[in-house]
C-alpha cells in the first residue's frame, strides 16, 4: 500500500505542510518502491555499501557476495577482511566499508546468533542506539537499516532531504539529523510505509530538480510550496 492521500491525524500547520509537499512528489514521480534487495540482511549489506557511491555500484558488490554464496551473515562473519574488500571492490572505499560490514555482522552474530527478526526484536527505541554504537554505523545507515529491513518507523534523512528543506524554508543552516528527523517523526504518522515512500521520493527530487548546483527550481514539483 502506498499513501496517495493521507487522512490518519497529524500535529498542526508544519505536518500539513510536510504532507501537502508529499502528495505532490507522489503525484509526480510515482511510487519509488524501495529498498531493493531480496533479504533483510541484503537490505541491511545495501545500506552499509552504499556510502558514498552509487547503487549501480552496490549491485555490482552484492552481485559478488551472491555469486560466491557469501551474502549470508555467518558467511561473512567468518571471512578475512582482506578478501571481503576484494569481493565488495566495485562498491569503492572497499576496505573501510569491508571493516563496517563485518562490525555489523559481528554485532549480529554476537548479540543474536545472525538472526534478523530477533535483532529487529529489540524494537525502534532499544535498537537504534545499539547500531549507532557500531563503528562505521552513522544515523542514516542505521534508519534505512531500521526502516528499510526491519519495517520499523525510523525516517531516513540524506543529504537530498535536507537541500531540500533548506531552500524551501523548512529547516535552517545550523539543523543537524536528529533535529530533520523529528521534524517528520513529530508532524507525520508514525507509519513505515510512508516514511519509506517519502524518504525515496526526497531522493527522487534531489536527483532530478533540487539539485547541489543549477537547481531546476522553475520546473521542481514542489515550485511555488
Amino acid at each position: 500500500m502506498v499513501y496517495s492521500s493521507l487522512t490518519t491525524e497529524y500535529v498542526g500547520p508544519i505536518g500539513d505542510r510536510l504532507i501537502s509537499i508529499y502528495e505532490r512528489l507522489l503525484s509526480a514521480f510515482g511510487p519509488q518502491d524501495w529498498w531493493p534487495g531480496d533479504s533483510p540482511f541484503e537490505v541491511c549489506t545495501g545500506a552499509i555499501l552504499t556510502q558514498n557511491t552509487n547503487w549501480e555500484n552496490v549491485r555490482r558488490a552484492i552481485s559478488n557476495l551472491k555469486n560466491k554464496d557469501l551474502l549470508r551473515p555467518r558467511a561473512i562473519y567468518e571471512l578475512s577482511r582482506e578478501s571481503l574488500a576484494l569481493i565488495i571492490r566495485p562498491a569503492g572505499y572497499y576496505n573501510v566499508k569491508a571493516g563496517r560490514l563485518q562490525n555489523f555482522v559481528a554485532f549480529l552474530v554476537d548479540k543474536f546468533r545472525g538472526d534478523m527478526d530477533t535483532m529487529f526484536s529489540m524494537g525502534l527505541e532499544t535498537l537504534r542506539p545499539m547500531l549507532l554504537d557500531i563503528k562505521g554505523i552513522g544515523p542514516e545507515t542505521a534508519d534505512s537499516i531500521l526502516l528499510y529491513a526491519g519495517e520499523l518507523p525510523s525516517f531516513v534523512v540524506d543529504v537530498y532531504t535536507i537541500r531540500a528543506l533548506m531552500r524551501h524554508d523548512l529547516i535552517d543552516g545550523n539543523a543537524d539529523y536528529e533535529g530533520v528527523r523529528s521534524l517528520f517523526m513529530d508532524h507525520l504518522p508514525v507509519d513505515v510505509k510512508l516514511y519509506n515512500e517519502y524518504h525515496a521520493l526526497w531522493v527522487m527530487l534531489g536527483k532530478s530538480f533540487c539539485k547541489k548546483t543549477r537547481p531546476r527550481c522553475e520546473e521542481c514539483p514542489l515550485n511555488g510550496t
